[in-house]
């Protein structure tokens, strides 16, 4: 029969983690940056609720300072929830309905299209007007997202962007700049 010797070591004994396990902790509760984002946009909610001017004489019960105020708390208690699974060891769920092969590398041609059709729209909409500049945006990103339909394409996105200004112009009463050719409509 043999016998196993005994760890006899305290755990005060014991050399502090090296710089690679502490960062290898870091990774493995990673969702612990979700959870100071969430922190950080409760208090900031809150306090904006907290500061915000409100008339005393208010009717009834629900103020304007009620639903941020409800919002940021939630906030908070979602952070702290989030971190007490997170440092029990929860782990967020992969996903597993996404068809994305992460060991491609990002489509960064696409994203830059993106970027520069949204920036350009947000530049043009003043001179041009929402309808001309809506009608650029939807087209491409159409184009960005592989769309190569040069016949179809900008006629859906002219038409799609004329019902948009419609709608948020007319029917819901916010006011979108018509441009130049909204004159000859």
């Amino acid at each position: 029969m043999t016998t196993r010797p005994t760890d006899t070591t305290h755990p005060a004994d014991t050399p502090p983690a090296p710089a690679a396990e502490r960062g290898s902790w870091l990774r493995d509760h990673s969702e612990l940056g979700v959870c100071l984002l969430l922190l950080a946009l409760g208090v900031l909610v809150l306090t904006d609720a907290l500061t915000m001017d409100v008339d005393i004489a208010q009717r009834g019960p629900v103020g304007p300072r009620t639903v941020p105020v409800v919002v940021g708390a939630g906030l908070l208690l979602i952070a702290a929830l989030l971190a007490v699974d997170v440092l029990r060891g929860g782990r967020g769920q992969a996903e597993a309905g996404e068809d994305v092969d992460l060991s491609e590398p990002a489509d960064w041609r696409t994203v830059l299209l993106l970027t520069g059709v949204f920036l350009g729209s947000a530049v043009l909409i003043e001179p041009l007007g929402f309808p001309a500049a809506g009608a650029l945006l939807f087209w491409g990103a159409a184009f960005a997202l592989g769309s190569r339909r040069h016949d179809r394409d900008p006629l859906v996105a002219a038409v799609l962007s004329l019902v948009t200004y419609a709608v948020f112009n007319n029917l819901l009463g916010v006011p979108l700049p018509g441009g130049p050719l909204m004159g000859v409509l």
